[in-house]
């Protein structure tokens, strides 16, 4: 395996985390904060510190998840995935077609792993570390511990052996995840009032619903979609009211 694709893989991975998280953060907590004072979330201020340790931590985590892409893709092993780069070798509608059966695969497995860090024994070892931005910023996105980011790097193994998948449904995939990700930490509630009356809402996922989380520790465990923690049982039982809280101080009447 070349270093020099994990360098170049990783260098493009970091400015893609740094501008979607500080794009996220600069217009929430910079040039908009005042405007946005109501759509905040906890009322908390926050502590450079944590920031700081955030970004060094999602640092270290996007190395570790970087390797493990990398190695899969472009040694061996990729001859036991479905991995392609001849675009003409499936149709172009798979290439979305692909990368919207990937997020929907992620959403099942972030599920089950993220209840798996949560065992008491585990969770102090490999989850404590993203827990301890208890508000959350987009910076947050890849505060791991090393074990937990080489369970979350899995995901895109796990998918070339299941689907065919182009580097272009792999990048879709990685920057609508890491996208989805930072809005889920922003530690503001941006979403557009006509959500809340929209089937969307029962489907998706908000920055109300992963930083309930947070602030809760348990519960709303889904990524994307609100199915697995509806049909288990573990979605926060106040979660639609402290919604609806937010969304009235945004939009009073």
């Amino acid at each position: 395996m070349d270093s020099r694709e994990i360098i170049n893989t990783y260098a493009t991975s970091i400015l893609e985390y740094f501008f979607i998280a500080s794009f996220f953060y600069i217009i929430c907590y910079k040039i908009f904060g005042r405007v946005l004072k109501e759509s905040k979330i906890q009322k908390k201020n926050l502590n450079s510190s944590d920031i700081r340790r955030e970004i060094i931590n999602s640092l270290l985590s996007t190395f570790v998840m970087t390797v493990t892409i990398v190695t899969v893709i472009n040694t061996d092993l990729v001859k036991y995935t479905q991995w392609y780069t001849d675009i003409n070798q499936y149709s172009w509608w798979w290439i979305p077609g692909a990368f919207i059966m990937g997020l929907i695969i992620h959403d099942t497995y972030f599920y089950w792993l993220h209840r798996l860090l949560h065992i008491k024994h585990i969770f102090k070892y490999a989850h404590l570390t993203h827990h301890k931005s208890t508000n959350p910023t987009p910076y947050a996105s890849y505060s791991f511990h090393f074990l937990e980011a080489i369970g979350e790097a899995f995901i895109v193994p796990i998918i070339i052996v299941l689907l065919p998948f182009h580097p272009i449904s792999l990048l879709l995939f990685l920057v609508s995840s890491l996208f989805i990700n930072a809005y889920g930490h922003l530690g503001y509630e941006i979403a557009p009032k006509w959500l809340r009356g929209s089937f969307l809402f029962t489907i998706i996922t908000t920055s109300t619903y992963h930083n309930l989380h947070h602030s809760k520790f348990k519960g709303n465990y889904g990524l994307y979609f609100r199915f697995w923690d509806k049909m288990l049982g573990t979605e926060y039982p106040n979660y639609e009211n402290v919604y609806d809280e937010i969304q009235n101080r945004r939009f009073p009447d």
